[in-house]
């Protein structure tokens, strides 16, 4: 570990550094951690049908992944004090590769505990990354453009995110008339023995990139973050005197409950998407899902044409299907990614607090009017609530581990270990679903989840 750096004060001013290659290499990441998480979304309603589950058991796929946070934050921390940075990152990327390889044999299968296994594993190795990352990337620059940065990757994040449930939903639910008509009149277990094939290429895949991608962070060299000079240490050291523990600082407590239900929220609104709109009973489309359908149909053609083979339409407009809302998971996600390239400049010119307020009270107003909706535009209510989640992580994380001074790691950790929230929201929206009054009533907990986020934008955020 690097010697730390006497006080600024003292230090004799040295030249700005420039850290453009961390960050591209930080950035490669955050998109790795939203194509991995995302996919999840489409691969939820796939493996209820695969596995034959309810709405409730069917959240185990988040609950599995998310739940890794919880029991591996920690212990990341740790690992991340005796390897570094660089080599825990490698760590991580191997654990990942493992978990997806798991899929195999649980697609051969088709055991439900195998698939969980696979994505626990995966979830382990992205704690780890995560980690070494949110940190890795606040530091990397000046404390005042803290939000801008993160949101810097988060488009990243956002990019990944989008671009997977969308070829997911193509490989797990797409295909053509003939196709899905084929599948259909197969018997029951003959049809799921077939379905559960489609899964393994996408995973042999990310498999293949994880290990490729540890190779070149074996390679490369980092700067070590141990060695960068903290802007806030001097400021912070006041606040820190005669606290004993992160946990005493009542606004990194309340700060982890903001996370908690931020990532509860978002992980939640986007994996009942696909059986949120099953549940409208949707018989035809409005003109505007058509037509982004239809694109979406005219550039995989596009693209099969490029390899000398046509193919006819794989997603179809008759009315909504799991494939159509694989297309609005990918939709939602877009408008995060979205968001967050608005936010970008707007976190620069605007008090980051007061956009919180805005976006969390926007949020639950799009969630309540989507429960008292019908049809396509509940459904793109929700979809819309995309937009409103760009910018509370970005904000969030650097308001919750402000002042924490030697504090800070450890509240980071903390903080990571909150995304455990998206291994409770959902199943207790998938428990209201079943056995709670449906999924118009589910939806309500993701309301809840943004009136709290209001209550930290206003009060929960204030150094005492």
């Amino acid at each position: 570990m690097a010697t730390p750096l006497p006080p600024l004060a003292s230090a004799t001013p040295a030249p700005a550094r420039s850290y453009a290659g961390p960050m591209v290499l930080m950035t490669t990441l955050f998109f790795l951690f939203g194509a991995v998480t995302n996919f999840n979304d489409v691969l939820m309603p796939y493996l209820k049908d695969v596995c034959q589950l309810t709405d409730f058991q069917s959240t185990a796929v988040q609950s599995a992944f998310f739940g890794a946070y919880f029991l591996m934050s920690v212990p990341a921390g740790r690992v991340l004090e005796k390897l570094g940075y660089q080599r825990g990152i490698v760590l991580g990327l191997l654990i990942m590769a493992g978990g997806a390889l798991l899929f195999v044999p649980a697609a051969n299968s088709r055991t439900f505990g195998l698939f969980l296994l696979g994505l626990s594993v995966l979830g382990a190795g992205i704690t780890l990354l995560q980690v070494a990352a949110n940190p890795y990337v606040s530091v990397l620059g000046p404390a005042r453009t803290a939000a801008s940065r993160v949101s810097i990757v988060g488009v990243a994040n956002g990019l990944g995110g989008t671009l997977s449930p969308l070829l997911g939903g193509l490989l797990l639910f797409g295909g053509s008339v003939a196709a899905k008509a084929r599948l259909a009149s197969l018997p029951l277990t003959q049809r799921l023995t077939e379905e559960s094939t489609l899964v393994k290429p996408p995973y042999l895949g990310l498999a293949l990139f994880l290990a490729l991608l540890a190779g070149v962070f074996f390679i490369l060299r980092l700067p070590d973050i141990e060695s960068l000079p903290d802007e806030q240490e001097a400021e912070a050291a006041p606040l820190a005197a005669g606290r004993r523990s992160a946990l005493d600082f009542r606004h990194l407590v309340l700060g982890v409950g903001a996370i908690f239900f931020y990532v509860g929220v978002e992980v939640g609104i986007g994996s009942f998407i696909i059986r949120y709109g099953e549940s409208q009973n949707i018989q035809q489309l409005s003109g505007f899902t058509q037509a982004l359908v239809r694109g979406l149909n005219t550039a995989v053609n596009f693209a099969s044409l490029l390899f000398g083979q046509a193919t006819a339409p794989i997603i179809t407009t008759a009315g909504f299907t799991k494939a159509v809302g694989a297309v609005l998971v990918s939709s939602y996600w877009f408008s995060v990614m979205v968001g967050r390239l608005i936010g970008i400049p707007l976190l620069r010119r605007f008090e980051a607090r007061r956009l919180l307020m805005g976006v969390c009270a926007g949020g639950a107003a799009l969630v309540l009017a989507s429960v008292l909706s019908r049809g396509e535009t509940a459904l793109w209510l929700v979809v819309l609530c995309g937009l409103m989640n760009a910018i509370i992580w970005p904000v969030v994380f650097p308001l919750a581990i402000k002042g924490l001074g030697k504090f800070t790691k450890q509240g980071s950790s903390y903080l990571i270990m909150a995304i455990v929230g998206g291994a409770i929201i959902p199943p207790l929206m998938g428990l209201l679903a079943t056995h709670g009054g449906g999924l118009r009533v589910a939806f309500i907990l993701p309301a809840l989840c943004y009136l709290y986020l209001l209550f930290y934008a206003l009060r929960g955020y204030r150094l005492r």
